[in-house]
């Protein structure tokens, strides 16, 4: 059969395949995606960062954790929240969503086949769909097939009680007790929610910290979030096995000889490359244990016809990052060296409880690198607007260099971090300093005020020994 030939076919359509696929649709391409689910919008829209986040809305909400200041602990909007409430909610999103995409891949002429494709050659393709089989040829192929939830020997998954992140919506009621393997984001944003359900949640995580990659002072605030909604971790200590007793109880089995015992328990150590279908050997390419796939700068793999992006190519997989890299191949593919991107300026946004949002570079890694820099510190409970919303325990932390005053990074914990964040990026972007918050005058009474009392906190400090 002969092959059906394309300019640029995507394999995936998460946001980094989307992102590709509309780039190169832009710049007058025939394009394919191919998706191997029924619905296109990859991991991201179906079982990950829609649902996860439209989920902690909803806990929010039903819980009324955000006006427990304001009108008391027990305050709720409803009494018994059951996990039908949180999916109610969540499968309207993920419809809304899919719909959207749909809509706009069809908007720029992209032909979406669903199926499942391997590599015959680099620049071929064979798709075996649900009803039928079909073969493309292209130029250029971007992957972009995303992960799945790493498996473990040592855990047992059933979907019921002993589970992965992917179906958490599948537990068939509230447990009382949650025992969360993984103190990574996934496994503490769920950690964050559940807990504030009143579910009494312990978290394990063989290292010693929670979030290693972020802000050291900002963690330790979160830690105590957590600690105060009952939260017990167990960091520092490996899982060895996990079992399920006959009265449905499951228990973990810690290295240290500890028996951990729960309702339910999430699997959430590590995400694995969905890799195995694709027979990248047949491209020239390998991917290494966790199925993670190596590129350059550019996102070209060792085949230079390929390129990969998103969360198969490993960190920082983000959905916002993973899309901005799919726009990035597509430029590089097509011999566009103008358009550019610096990644020294992504940010991060943790959706946990609360929220946490950073950009820029962290006090341990200034210190590492000997720069001369000082921090400004602001508390919502300082402004007005954190009185208002009930947020008395969040803060905002600006860090800039002694001499020059440029911002060299923002750290965010607290109601809105992941919008509050976009301030100091743009700031930072445009290589502004810490005066310029000094400067401009923020509206009243907002949470963005923050930027400004912590200017003016940084600058004081400079003061005292200039």
């Amino acid at each position: 059969m002969s092959a059906v030939k394309y300019d640029l076919i995507v394999v995936g359509s998460g946001p980094s395949g989307q992102r590709a696929a509309v780039a190169a649709s832009k710049l007058k391409k025939k394009v394919a995606i191919v998706e191997s689910r029924s619905v296109v919008g990859g991991v991201c829209i179906n079982t990950g960062t829609i649902p996860s986040k439209t989920m902690r809305e909803a806990v929010l909400h039903l819980s009324g954790y955000n006006y427990r200041t304001v009108y008391g602990m027990n305050y709720r909007v409803k009494e018994k929240i059951t996990m039908a409430d949180l999916a109610f909610r969540v499968q309207g999103v993920v419809k809304t969503e899919v719909d959207v995409t749909e809509a706009q891949l069809s908007r720029n002429g992209i032909d979406v086949i669903h199926g499942v494709a391997h590599f015959v050659t680099p620049e071929t393709l064979r798709v075996e769909g649900p009803e039928t089989s079909t073969t493309l040829e292209a130029a250029r192929v971007i992957i972009a097939v995303g992960t799945r939830p790493a498996t473990s020997d040592q855990v047992p998954i059933n979907g019921r009680t002993i589970i992965n992140s992917d179906q958490i919506l599948d537990m068939p009621k509230l447990p009382r007790t949650l025992i969360v393997v993984g103190g990574g984001v996934i496994g503490v944003e769920y950690a964050c929610m559940f807990a504030v359900l009143g579910v009494r949640v312990t978290v394990i995580e063989k290292r010693n910290k929670l979030l290693e990659f972020a802000d050291q002072e900002i963690v330790e605030t979160l830690s105590y979030h957590l600690r105060d909604s009952r939260v017990t971790m167990r960091l520092g200590e490996e899982l060895a096995s996990v079992e399920e007793l006959e009265d449905g109880t499951v228990v973990a089995n810690m290295q240290s000889n500890k028996r951990i015992s729960g309702d339910a328990l999430l699997y959430a150590v590590g995400r694995q490359g969905n890799v195995e279908d694709l027979q990248l050997e047949n491209a020239g390419l390998k991917a290494d244990s966790r199925g993670r796939i190596s590129v350059d700068e550019n996102f070209q793999t060792s085949t230079p016809s390929i390129y990969a992006v998103g969360d198969v190519i490993g960190f920082p997989s983000l959905a916002s990052v993973s899309m901005e890299q799919g726009r990035i191949a597509v430029a590089r593919a097509f011999n566009d060296m103008i358009t550019v991107s610096n990644p020294g300026f992504y940010p991060y946004g943790i959706y946990t409880i609360p929220e946490i949002s950073f950009i820029g570079k962290t006090e341990e890694q200034l210190t590492d690198e000997d720069v001369p820099y000082e921090v400004g510190m602001a508390y919502y409970r300082e402004v007005a607007r954190g009185q208002i919303r009930g947020d008395t325990t969040g803060r905002l932390k600006l860090i800039f260099h002694r001499d020059t005053r440029k911002v060299l990074g923002v750290h965010i914990i607290g109601e809105n971090a992941s919008e509050l964040i976009h301030i100091g990026q743009a700031v930072m972007t445009l290589g502004g300093t810490v005066d310029y918050f000094i400067e401009t005058v923020f509206n009243y009474p907002t949470l963005a005020e923050c930027y400004k009392i912590a200017a003016f906190n940084g600058v004081g400090r400079l003061h005292r020994y200039q």
